[in-house]
């Protein structure tokens, strides 16, 4: 639609059609050049006429003006036909065929077609066009010559051959304007005549009637079918008395020039008042005034390029106009007096930017413009409202716009100079994006900013102008009256003021005009789409308005009517304007996009890398995305919108314009609105793929996937790897069952790194994904596709429906499975809803460094988000966020971080097997405390491939709390040993593995042999059989791998314990002589096979070598047990005792163990950890001596430990075991017993007679007590030897007690005994005697030299003696 021009009252405009087969780029390029002639000059016109006919033509001694010429494609509507002599300039005078000839191409069919087309455009009684000609332009060089002659009138031929076709075309074109010439000034003698002024009095705006009407003159031949020829003597009227000449504008002076006719003087062929007569049928005859032929003679003169004459005559008809009825006339004259300064300022291209004088250049002209406005408006038809009504409406509406032109074209080109006249006379094809805007957006642009409001305002305080003004003149346009303009004139009107207003940065006035332009476009789309009516909807290749006259014929009712041209260009810029509407109000249209149904996307990992970071700062930005506008005014814009596409029809923008609409609004929307959307949207894709569109939308619902989980595999299934270092390795037992204890340092990274280990799949063998989707709406969301997005190894999957209920979260499992070894990269998700394009969400990894940057890019954004205050527009979402910093920011350095997805690590095919059978009943063992049992479990390979390693590990419920304990690190040594060394050497399950096969084959089967030991506290157990294939076939070039993978078979074990027998009161006695007396047992026998057997283990060879060993054992058990203690010790023979233990009953055990003799290297070793633990920081506070003491109980106990050992047997049953000794303490006095003396001491008392022989003193029966006699000297001897490996230098103090009553000769302190190497002994006697009755204790104490006080002593010997009277 071409635009509106301020000048077109000073243009002619010329017609371009398309004649016969001509291709319309062929068309567009020959317009193209004719177009670009868009002046001839005055001097370029042809004078070839030299009669009355010639009043237009340019006198060529001072012709300097110039031609306008305006080319539209369109002519006028019919309805406009009443505007034909008051706005000639709108009208079409010049019709320009255009058509191409080759061959075999007829010249004379051309022109029947151009004479056709004409008929069919202009009708019968239509005084236009006043010139037509058709250009044919040849295609090729090969078609002969053609000579028209005078057989072919109206047509010219272009030749191919001939150069500068463009001033030929000129040539022609200036041809063309000087018949217009002559033509207007055939049609002034017309109305020059008193029956045609009458006529241009009749009526508000006149039409001289078909020529059949009009009296013919009697001596002119007729030169024009539709216009009377009138003599010329009545060519020209007689102008105002002397008083009004004096008026005439610009002071010119009367010539020539003045008149129509070219002469001076001339007879008045109407009178000023004409007589009426009497009857009249019509008002033709009424008195006439000359106003309006004046003013249509300035209106020729304008077309015609004479300003001056143009001038003078409007200034003589604006003085004529008085009455209501001339108020349009005056009007028009009065824009013509505003056109003329303009287009002498273009003409003479003196025109200076700026306002140098007081008053600014334009303001005269505006003031006309306004006070023609001001008529426009005040005029009223008299006659036929309906058709003046419209008629007055497009004149007023004209005058607005041309008034608001003005203003705009000095505002935007910075004042009064070339620019503006050149924007005012030839707008070109964008009037209202003039070059001083450097940064204009297009009105219905949504990428293109717009200008900034200081560029705006400069312009006004450079002109003057101010935006509001030009806006106030330019809604005078808008009202009730534009329903009464043609529907083409109403979009022509309303899409200029939208134009304007957005370049003037009202963008919201501009987008309700735009409202009501689509209205108007719709109206015209709808009524000519009307299958029951008489009109075709066939629209000419040229874009002419369709004539049902010409067309002829009527469409049969019930018919579907076809769209011959399927050209959708039309249809896409109603939407461009639907979505900058939109746009306006703060709603994106495009937020769901439009994608062709071929294209796949690419992935290419650059700029895939790129794209995953913008959507994921995309995500952040909307979150934090304010509201914009009022969700009642957005929803009916909406619901305007998609009307629009449906009239149209564009069902993908139907389903677009829903879609983008639920995404962005949907949390404002009410659940109506939503469902009414939504199935909008699916009708509408549904109906576009049914009518073949390959368009489709692509996914809309925000980002469906919040989370993807990796099942993991079944504890059977799950792979393990293993280094093939560890094969080499011999299986350490103490590693194995103290691997739960944690690591003895406080932190440890490579532990935490550890536990980040990568999720381990298995080739060819399916796994489970669980991918969470969200729906925030409140229907169930569909989706026709959902499938995993993976990168990596080559991975199955099949994609499958989902539905997501409404406002809710919901999980989908999806299996897939990896065809080879490598890493499977999990990226997200490809989701396709019903009739769209799918669409890949990437999920990325939740690491630590992740998190860390959005959320310090989400901090940044809340802070931007209330720092700024964004003013109108600039308060939409988009325009936000290109503002923000950080949104800036963040886009220059999403490129740089690297985006972690979910991996796997998928390994090589691995074997499977089973548990076919155990030995056990529901997996239950019952035990007593000691006893060993055997589990038999029967392992089958189900798998395809061979196990060639199994490998047994076992846990139970004794050793978490175990490991607890050491852990916590709170026990003694001594306890800690004892905890260390349950778990190593006292396992509750145990397993031969070399004696076990490895090896199972496919199908196979295969029993392995367990050990259960009972185990007080064991409650519960599991065994471990871990599994693997690691000799694989290998290709040989292919590198050995250095790891391998196992599989776990786990198979739990409900163990029972029961307590029967418990060992307590251990104690260690040292010999003495009633040890070895016999004792009679309970029947008093002496004799009996008991007391033999205890008198045969009880008698050992020198008592000083041995000890007593004791302990008693309970039975808490309800059945009797044997009990047998054995005694292994080196060098002596082994040695048994046996006792049966009753119910409820304790039972003491004896039995003599031979001193040990440690050295001292031994006993001074710290107690020792089995488990591999560093750096433990001893707890205890104990002094060098403590300490010693401690280690030497714990090395003797375990040196007794490993001498006597117990065992038990069922009374009548074939169940047997083990006592344990481990809670048995030992103490110092057991120690003192229990180990060899360092100097022993032999005390005896002896007596002489009197030949110095020795004879012994008596003894008691049992030998502890000698009886010696009151009164006589006995002789103490004390034999000192030492036992130790070194020498010795020894002290003997000796002591008697009660001492008052004996009477000793010597020292009984400090005895020098000397040195005494190793297994030297040394006697000292001492002569004492009793001098009272009683029992006496003797005691002595052998001490080395050179030792402390608490170390000195080596040895002691101890005597007891009863004195009595013989």
């Amino acid at each position: 639609m071409e635009p509106f021009t301020y000048a077109s009252l000073a243009q002619i405009r010329v017609l371009l059609l398309p004649v016969g087969n001509i291709r319309r780029s062929t068309f567009e390029q020959w317009a193209q050049d004719i177009k670009s002639i868009d002046t001839v000059r005055l001097g370029d016109i042809t004078t070839d006429v030299k009669d009355e006919r010639s009043r237009f033509m340019p006198n060529h001694q001072l012709a300097s003006g110039y031609l306008h010429l305006a080319y539209t494609s369109h002519p006028r509507p019919d309805s406009h036909a009443h505007l034909s002599l008051f706005r000639t300039s709108d009208f079409p005078l010049i019709v320009v065929g255009i058509s191409s000839c080759g061959e075999n191409d007829s010249l004379a069919t051309i022109l029947t077609q151009f004479q056709s087309i004409l008929h069919e455009v202009f009708p019968h009684e239509s005084m236009f066009p006043l010139a037509s000609n058709c250009f044919v332009f040849e295609e090729s060089d090969s078609s002969t010559n053609i000579n028209l002659g005078d057989s072919f009138p109206g047509l010219v031929v272009i030749p191919s051959v001939m150069g500068h076709k463009k001033t030929y075309v000129g040539t022609l074109i200036a041809d063309l304007c000087s018949k217009v010439l002559v033509e207007l000034a055939t049609v002034m003698q017309t109305l020059e005549s008193p029956l045609g002024n009458e006529y241009l009095n009749a009526t508000l705006f006149p039409v001289l009637p078909p020529s059949s009407e009009m009296p013919r003159s009697l001596d002119d031949e007729p030169r024009r079918d539709s216009l009377p020829l009138l003599p010329s003597h009545n060519s020209q009227p007689e102008l105002a008395p002397p008083a009004l000449r004096s008026k005439s504008p610009l002071g010119l002076k009367r010539n020539s020039t003045m008149g129509p006719g070219g002469m001076p003087t001339r007879h008045a062929s109407l009178p000023l008042s004409p007589a009426l007569p009497k009857k009249r049928p019509t008002t033709i005859g009424a008195a006439s005034s000359h106003g309006r032929l004046f003013k249509v003679l300035a209106d020729f003169f304008l077309l015609a390029g004479r300003l001056e004459e143009a001038t003078i005559w409007y200034t003589e008809a604006i003085v004529l106009f008085k009455g209501p009825q001339d108020a349009p006339w005056h009007a028009s004259a009065l824009e013509g007096l505003a056109t003329i300064p303009v287009v002498e300022a273009w003409s003479s291209t003196h025109g200076l930017n700026g306002t140098a004088s007081d008053k600014d250049p334009w303001a005269d002209i505006a003031d006309k413009l306004t006070q023609a406005i001001s008529l426009y408006q005040k005029a009223s038809p008299t006659s036929e409202p309906e058709a003046t009504l419209s008629l007055l409406a497009y004149l007023y509406c004209s005058s607005v716009l041309r008034h608001s032109t003005l203003l705009y074209s000095v505002w935007s080109s910075k004042g009064w100079g070339p620019l503006a006249f050149t924007t005012m006379i030839q707008p070109g094809p964008s009037p209202f994006l003039p070059a001083t805007l450097s940064n204009n957006a297009s009105p219905t642009s949504a990428a293109s900013a717009r200008n900034t409001f200081a560029a705006l305002e400069r312009l006004t305080s450079i002109t003057g102008i101010t935006r509001a003004q030009i806006a106030a003149s330019l809604s005078q346009a808008h009202g009730p009256w534009l329903l009464h303009l043609d529907p083409r004139e109403r979009v022509r009107v309303l899409q200029s003021m939208a134009a304007m207003y957005g370049s003037l940065g009202h963008v919201r006035k501009e987008a309700y005009v735009l409202r009501e332009v689509l209205g108007c476009v719709l109206d015209l789309i709808v009524c000519g789409r009307d299958e029951r009516g008489t009109g075709s909807a066939r629209v000419l290749s040229a874009g002419l308005t369709a004539r049902n006259t010409s067309l002829g014929g009527t469409a049969a009712q019930g018919t579907v009517g076809i769209r011959e041209n399927e050209r959708s260009d039309g249809n896409e810029s109603i939407l461009r304007i639907v979505k900058h509407v939109c746009r306006v109000h703060g709603v994106d249209l495009e937020a769901v996009k439009l994608l062709d149904a071929d294209s796949s996307p690419s992935r290419d990992s650059q700029q895939s890398q790129v794209s995953e970071d913008v959507e994921l700062d995309e995500d952040l930005v909307n979150s934090a995305q304010e509201p914009f506008g009022w969700p009642e005014l957005q929803i009916g814009i909406i619901r305007e919108a998609i009307a629009v596409a449906e009239a149209l029809p564009d069902y993908p923008a139907v389903a677009q314009f829903s879609l983008s609409a639920l995404k962005i609004l949907h949390p404002v929307m009410s659940p109506s609105d939503q469902h009414h959307l939504y199935s909008t949207a699916s009708r509408a894709l549904l109906t576009a793929k049914r009518r073949g569109d390959r368009r489709v939308v692509d996914y809309w619902s925000g980002k469906p996937v919040v989370s993807i989980e990796v099942l993991p595999l079944p504890l059977v299934r799950v792979p393990v790897e293993k280094p093939l270092s560890i094969l080499a390795q011999s299986a350490a037992g103490v590693k194995s069952i103290l691997a739960g204890v944690k690591d003895p340092f406080l932190y440890n990274p490579r532990k935490l790194l550890s536990g980040q280990t990568k999720t381990v799949l298995v080739q060819n063998e399916p796994f489970e994904l669980v991918v969470t989707l969200q729906n925030p709406y409140v229907f169930d969301l569909d989706l026709q596709s959902l499938q995993l997005s993976t990168s990596g190894v080559q991975f199955i999957s099949k994609a499958s429906p989902v539905i997501v209920p409404a406002n809710s979260y919901h999980p989908v499992t999806i299996s897939g499975k990896a065809l080879e070894p490598g890493t499977l990269v999990v990226r997200g998700c490809v989701v396709q809803a019903p009739g769209g394009a799918s669409r890949e969400f990437v999920l990325p990894l939740s690491t630590e460094e992740e998190e860390e940057r959005r959320s310090r890019r989400r901090s940044a954004i809340e802070c931007e988000t209330g720092r700024s205050k964004h003013a109108g527009l600039d308060s939409r979402p988009w325009e936000k966020s290109s503002k923000r910093g950080s949104t800036q920011a963040g886009t220059g350095a999403a490129a740089k971080k690297t985006i972690k997805f979910l991996e796997c690590n998928v390994v090589p095919d691995q074997p499977l097997l089973r548990i076919r059978r155990t030995s056990l009943t529901h997996g239950a063992v019952m035990l007593y405390n000691g006893e060993m049992s055997t589990i038999r479990i029967t392992l089958e390979n189900v798998s395809s491939l061979a196990v060639d390693l199994i490998r047994l590990t076992f846990d139970d419920s004794t050793i978490a709390p175990a490991q607890q304990a050491l852990t916590e690190g709170d026990l003694s040594v001594f306890d800690t040993y004892e905890t260390e060394y349950d778990l190593v050497h006292r396992p509750v399950f145990t397993w031969d593995g070399e004696r076990e096969p490895h090896e199972i084959l496919p199908g196979q089967k295969r029993v392995i042999t367990v050990n259960c030991f009972g185990k007080v506290g064991c409650t519960s157990g599991v065994i471990h059989a871990s599994y693997a294939f690691v000799h694989r076939a290998q290709a040989s070039l292919q590198e050995p791998a250095e790891v391998f993978h196992t599989r776990q078979l786990s198979y739990p074990v409900l163990v029972t314990v029961y307590h029967m027998l418990e060992c307590q009161a251990m104690d260690i006695l040292s010999y003495s002589g009633a040890t070895t007396s016999t004792f009679p047992d309970d029947d008093g026998n002496e004799n009996s096979p008991e007391a033999r057997a205890r008198k045969s283990l009880l008698h050992v060879g020198d008592i000083a070598d041995w000890c007593i060993f004791s302990i008693e054992v309970r039975n808490t058990y309800g059945l009797p047990f044997e009990v047998t203690f054995e005694r292994n010790q080196e060098g002596v023979e082994p040695a048994s005792v046996a006792s049966l233990v009753p119910p409820g009953s304790t039972s003491r055990i004896i039995l003599p163990v031979k001193k040990l003799s440690l050295s001292e290297d031994h006993i001074s070793r710290p107690i020792p950890m089995l488990s591999d633990r560093q750096y433990v920081v001893t707890a205890s506070n104990l002094t060098a001596a403590e300490e010693r003491a401690q280690r030497e109980l714990f090395w003797y106990r375990e040196e007794l430990f490993k001498a006597v050992h117990g065992r038990w047997r069922e009374t009548g049953g074939a169940r047997a075991g083990d006592l344990s000794l481990r809670q048995q303490r030992m103490t110092m006095p057991m120690l003192e017993a229990l180990r060899v003396e360092t100097a022993r001491v032999r005390m005896s008392l002896i007596s002489y007679d009197d030949k110095g022989n020795e004879l012994p003193v008596p003894v008691d029966p049992p030998g502890s007590k000698y009886l010696p006699p009151p009164n006589e000297f006995v002789y103490l001897k004390t034999s000192i030897t030492n036992l130790s490996p070194s020498e010795l230098i020894l002290t003997l103090n000796l002591g008697l007690e009660p001492s008052d009553h004996v009477v000793y000769q010597g020292e009984l302190v400090d005895i020098p005994v000397g040195r005494l190497g190793k297994g030297e002994s040394y006697e000292v006697g001492t002569p004492v005697a009793f001098v009272a009755c009683g029992r006496f204790d003797f005691t002595a104490k052998v001490r080395a030299v050179g030792r402390s006080r608490e170390s000195g002593l080596v040895g002691y010997g101890r005597m007891r003696i009863a004195v009595s009277d013989p």
